[in-house]
Order: C-alpha cells, then structure tokens, then sequence
C-alpha cells in the first residue's frame, strides 16, 4: 500500500498491552491500531513485545517499508531494572588531583546504592591521583581490579570534569576498547556537585548492558522489515531521543512511563493550559501543562538525588477497574486494588449474570476482605463493579467510547449489589464515581498550586481507556471544564508517534552574560538537530536558576518528515476568524461579541477581550486584557489571563520587547522583575520567559529570529499575570 505522505509510528509498553499505532503524518489521521501482551517475563525483555507489535501493525495495515518516516518506542525496561534491582555491578573509576584527590577519593566511594526497598546496586571503587597525568598502563590496571572483584560495566568520574573532561574521556575509551560498557560523570551531567555526578554515571552505567541489548534487538528488527527511519526512544521529560543517544545515556528512558501520554497531550490534544489525566485500569497519571509545555521536576531514585529531570506525574491508586469496598452496609472506598488485580472481568464487558450475588473478596492474599465481587449462587466471584462501570450507570460514558459498556449487564450488577445493602443503584454507582474522584481532586489541586497556574484558564483533559469513568464526574464534582482524548485508549502510542526530538543542556555559570546564553543555546540546538529534527522547526526555552546559578536550555523539534506544515494537520476552515473567535470566547468566559482580532498573522491570529476585574470584595476594580493565541489549526496553542503585545516585523522586534518590557517591568525586593516575553515569528512559538533582563531577552530573540525574513510579521507578547 503506497502511500503519498510519510507514516510516523508509535509503540507504547504498559503494564498489560504493548499498543502500537500509525499516523499519517501530514493530515495526522490514525490509520492503523494494535495491541500485543506485553513481554515482561520473554528472555528479550519488553523488547520482544515492541517487535511483534512492530510486525503486526505493519501486516495489518499493509504499510510499505519506505512509507515510515518516523519510529520511537517507549520502553519499562529502565524502570523495572530499578524497581526489580536487575542492574549490571559498577566498577567506579575515579580520578583527582591535588587538594581535591582527598575528597575525590572518599566522596566517590558509594558502596550499596539503595534502587528500590530491598533493591541495590552493587558498586566497586578504585581511585587513581592523576596529579602527574594519567597513562593507559594505570587505566587498564584499575579496570582489570574492577572486573576482577565483580564490575560488569564501568563509570568514570573526576572532579570538575565538566571543565575538562579529557581524562574521563580517555579512561572510557580504554574501558570500552576492552569490550565494557562505560558512562563518563560529563557525559550524563555538566553540573557541578561531584558526588551527585558520580551517582547518576554510576546508575547510568549500571543499566547500560541489558538496554544496549534491547535497543540493538529492536533496531536489528526495524531493519530486518525494511525501514530505514532513525529509531527514537521515550525520555522522561516527554521528548524522544535517538538510539545512538539512548545507547550512552540510558538513564533518560527512566521513569519515562507516563510520558507518552503526556506528549499526545501536548502534540495531539494541543493541550495550552489544563491538567492531564491519563486513567488506565489501577492507577491515575495527573501532569500538568502550562503555555503548552509539561512541567518538569528534578528526579529521585532510592530517595537519592540524581542529575536528571523528569515530567512532574502524581500518580493515584483508582482509576478505571478500581474495585469498591464495603464495611457496615456502606461503600467506604475504592481501590487500591483494581479488577484486573483480582482477576475479575468488568461487569460493563460482560453478558449478564443469571442471578449475581454481591460478595467480599481478598484480591491479594494480605488485603482485607472487604473488596466487592460478583458470583454466580455456590461459584467464586468473577466479575468486578467498576467505576467504568458507575459511569456507565449514571450516563457519563459516550457513545462510541471505548469504555462503553453492556446496559443490562451494568443493570444487573448494580442490583446485586443493591440488594446486599439496601441502597438505591444509582446512589451506590454515586457513591463509587464520589470516592473515586475525592481521591484525583486534591492532587489536581496541588499541581495547580505548585505550578501557579490561573484556575480560570484550566481544562481537565481525559487520556487512557479509562477517562470516561473519572475525568467527567471529577470535572462536575470540581466546577471545571474537561474533555476526553479521541482514541483515549491508545493516546500513550499516539503520543510516543508524535513526540517531538528534545535535548537539555545544564550548566552553572555564575552571572551568566549574552554569551553564555547564546553558548548553551546553540549546543542545545545543535544536539536535536543531529538527531534528526528539522533545523526550522527548533525551538530552545532558557530558563536560569539564580538560586543554583544553573542555567539550562531544553530544545525540541520535529523529525524532518514533518514537512506538511508547522504542526501537520491540514487547516481547512478550522483557521477562520469566527471559529476562532468562539474558541477564543469560550476559553475567556466571554460572549463572541466581547472578543475581538487583535493580531491576523499567516500562522497565528491574537484574541483579546478586555475584563475588569475585582478585588478586595469589589472595593478594587482594574481593567486586564485577556489574550488567547489561535493556531490555523483553530486550536488554542496560548492563554493569558492578563498581558500585552505588540504587533511589528522582525527588524523591529527589538523595539517592541524593550517598550513592552520597560512599560511592564517592576521593582522590588530583589530589584527590577522583567515580565515572561513570547514572540510569534512564523509557525514558531518562541518562549523568551525565565530570563533576568531586557539585554538577555533581545539577545536571544536576535539568535532566534535570525532565519526569520526581516519583513515577517512578528507578535510580541508580555505576560503580565505571572
């Protein structure tokens, strides 16, 4: 089956499925979905499943080799090697001189690392002065004493080598010339905090032999059927990386399992301001979004600290197969433990039971026996009432979602378990959904909290085969607006298709001047490019850190099949002033009259609505201008609840960000606080917040816009709500 546009194609490992999904990539349709057991326990690890998944999807859809543009994986097999302690012993090589040799010498020695309760990773140590340099002859003698006491994999780690690193690197070259996989400190972080660095080399180091076996199978396999597109891999931050990268820094997949759905609700939801739920059968993943991008965190593992970031996922024990408990006649909770745990199937999937009894089971041996199933008279239970099926029973599941169930099989259950205690079926299926959702509500509470975000721009956003049966009771019971992902149940997959290429780059530099801005920039820039995005489609964030005096540059861009457009969907009418102005009202709260264009660009349009707002119990009355910036996919790419902007050309954007940051600026405490700045250039969102003032703020716009022709139309927006 020739096809004329280019096939991205997605594979997601979860805990029971491993789903795979292809997309065209220009008109961003799903055209093909499979689903295999995923293969915890094969001798190829979950690799095995991602295979045949591979193979399936593309006999099923008859998709010719050449046809796929793009492939990347999401991978458990980082993850479990911590939780299950399945990782290589670690040999550290460390290295010092001078004053520093002492502490090098003692803070390198890290023993037992604690992975998981129970769980350790084993590490050996042998210091080398380097004092008079450093020779092959010592290098090879100091891994040779490694391997001899148990090291399976080598870290090298020195200090201050984020300021040279010419050691670290020839001591890993020796290491991987004698056949074993290796990680030096400056190649996992450029931060300084020896003993951290140290840390997170040695984790790297200790998964680097089972996941360069996994990432060889799989890409020999994506060879073997014909394709030729690079293969990229889940990140934790929710951008993909490639397999060369994956192959030095393993450590980047870990903790990665919610991150597919989180980047189908940035790429395919197009999410600008909201809370993403992704609720499978036990558990709910609940992310944060803000101006379109996920909210990060820095990573843990053990309770140790290590140099990696990772999507900020509060991760909740319901979700959709979560189980009701009953004590004293009274539904009191649901879950932890979820059907699928207790081995019973859905009543929603199910023919009706002949004549059900309503009975309290242990799912798991040392559970209390207060979890409801459902039996046939003298059978053990085999059914579970589920908040799927709740919502199925109030009205809430729509048609055609793939959480919709049997009516009369619901019906039938329900009055089981009515007839045990009394009560109303519909008022047990409230009472289900209500405790359900008490558990998702002061989580969605707390993200808002953390990462200030306006409760008035706030969508919920439903993902995973099970939303329908808690993002819209939840959405009710928390007087806010939510809606539910097309092809909910395969949104990881779709996510991992559509994830876009990323890279961070941290240092600390004290002070940081133009230079170092524009420095950073450009290694950002430079690394997703050499793994494939296409140079017009970069975009690079800065943020700086005054407190760690780290700065840090994330860049993302799309694989350079994405030709069809700056995000791929054709617009057709979805771009129109009207449509728009209807998306733009809604969002704002507003009556369509109220709202008005007040940018027309070829890639972008600006709504604004003009608000007054009180305060201080009306005693204070002020006038905001709300803006919403509209893609021409009518899709609401940013919100601001208060802000200003000014349309001009790229030969006069430095004006424009000078007047609106000089007119908006503030002082306090701490000095003058410049307001978070965004250009609209083209098709790119350029994100110009987290800088300190106005000279960084124009040099990095410079550097930004500087493929942008001079006469193009720019927009420059200053938030003023931050």
């Amino acid at each position: 089956m020739t096809r004329s546009a280019k096939v991205r194609i997605g594979i997601d490992v979860g805990g029971t499925f491993t789903h795979a999904v292809a997309i065209e990539s220009d008109t961003m349709r799903l055209i093909g979905r499979v689903k295999v057991p995923t293969s915890h326990r094969a001798k190829e690890g979950v690799a095995s499943g991602i295979i045949q998944a591979l193979q399936k999807l593309l006999a099923e859809t008859k998709i010719e080799p050449d046809d796929v543009g793009f492939i990347a994986h999401s991978t458990t097999q980082a993850t479990n090697a911590l939780l299950e302690g399945d990782v290589a012993p670690v040999g550290i090589l460390a290295l010092g001189s001078g004053f520093d040799a002492w502490l090098a010498r003692i803070v390198s020695r890290l023993g037992k690392i604690e992975l998981a309760p129970d769980k350790y990773l084993h590490t050996y140590h042998y210091f080398i002065d380097t004092g008079k340099g450093l020779d092959r002859q010592a290098v090879v003698a100091a891994i040779e004493s490694l391997t001899a006491e148990g090291a399976k994999a080598i870290a090298v780690s020195e200090a201050f080598s984020v300021d040279n690193s010419a050691n670290e690197e020839f001591a890993v070259s020796i290491a991987r010339e004698m056949g074993l996989p290796a990680t030096a400190g400056h190649e996992v972080s450029q931060l300084y905090g020896y003993k951290v660095r140290t840390r997170t080399a040695v984790i790297n180091a200790s998964m680097l032999p089972k996941m360069i076996e996994s990432a060889d199978m799989t890409e020999q396999s994506v060879r073997e059927a014909g394709i030729g597109a690079p293969v990229m891999i889940m990140r934790s931050d929710g951008g993909v990386m490639d397999i060369e990268a994956m192959r030095k820094r393993p450590i980047l997949t870990m903790l990665s399992g919610p991150a597919a759905g989180v980047a189908a609700a940035m790429m395919f939801l197009r999410i600008s301001d909201g809370i993403f739920l992704e609720v499978g059968g036990t558990s709910t993943d609940i992310s944060a979004i803000k101006d379109g991008k996920a909210k990060i965190k820095a990573a843990e593992i053990g309770g140790h600290r290590v140099y990696m970031r990772t999507l900020d996922v509060r991760t909740v024990g319901v979700a959709g197969g979560s189980l009701p408990r009953l004590r004293d006649g009274k539904i009191f909770d649901v879950g932890p433990r979820s059907a699928h745990i207790a081995n019973l199937k859905y009543s929603s999937f199910e023919p009706p039971m002949q004549s059900p009894e309503a009975k309290l089971i242990r799912p798991l041996p040392d559970d209390p026996e207060d979890y409801v199933g459902l039996a046939e008279p003298a059978q053990p239970p085999t059914i579970g009432l589920t908040p799927t099926c709740a919502a199925n029973r109030l009205g809430l599941v729509s048609e055609g979602d793939c959480a919709r169930g049997n009516a009369q099989s619901i019906d039938t259950a329900f009055g089981a378990l009515a007839h045990k205690v009394s009560l109303p079926p519909d008022q047990l299926a409230n009472d289900i959904l209500r405790l359900a959702s008490s558990k998702c509500a002061p989580v969605v509470e707390a993200l808002i909290a953390d990462h200030k975000l306006d409760r008035e721009l706030v969508t919920l956003f439903g993902g995973g085969g099970g939303a329908a049966a808690v993002v819209p009771y939840l959405a009710r019971e928390m007087g806010m607006p939510f809606q539910l992902a097309e092809s909910a149940d395969v949104i990881s997959a779709i996510g991992v298709a559509l994830a876009l290429i990323r890279e961070t780059v941290e240092r600390q530099v004290v002070n940081p001047g133009e230079d170092d801005i524009l420095k950073i920039r450009q290694d950002a820039h430079a690394a997703v490019e050499k793994m494939g995005a296409d140079p017009a489609s970069i975009e690079v964030h800065i943020e700086i850190d005054t407190r760690t005096s780290v700065i840090r540059a994330t860049a993302c861009g799309a694989s350079k099949i994405a030709q069809n457009g700056p995000d791929g969907k054709a617009e057709g009418d979805a771009g129109t002033v009207e449509i728009g102005k209807r998306l733009a009202a809604d969002s704002m709260r507003v009556s369509s009259e109220h709202v008005n264009v007040a940018f027309d660009g070829a890639f972008f349009k600006i709504y604004a609505a003009d608000k007054i707002e009180s305060k201080l119990m009306g005693l204070w009355k002020h006038k905001i201008r709300s803006l919403r910036v509209v893609d021409h996919t009518g899709t609401i790419r940013l919100q601001f609840r208060n802000a200003d902007f000014a349309g001009t050309t790229c030969d006069s954007a430095d004006k424009a960000i000078m007047r609106l940051i000089e007119e908006h600026a503030q002082w306090g405490d701490a000095g003058k606080v410049i307001p978070d700045v965004v250009l609209l250039a083209g098709p790119k969102i350029i994100d110009l917040s987290g800088l300190l003032d106005a000279a960084q703020v124009v040099a990095l716009a410079r550097a930004e816009l500087e493929s942008v022709p001079r006469d193009a139309q720019v927009a420059a927006i200053a938030r003023l709500d931050s």
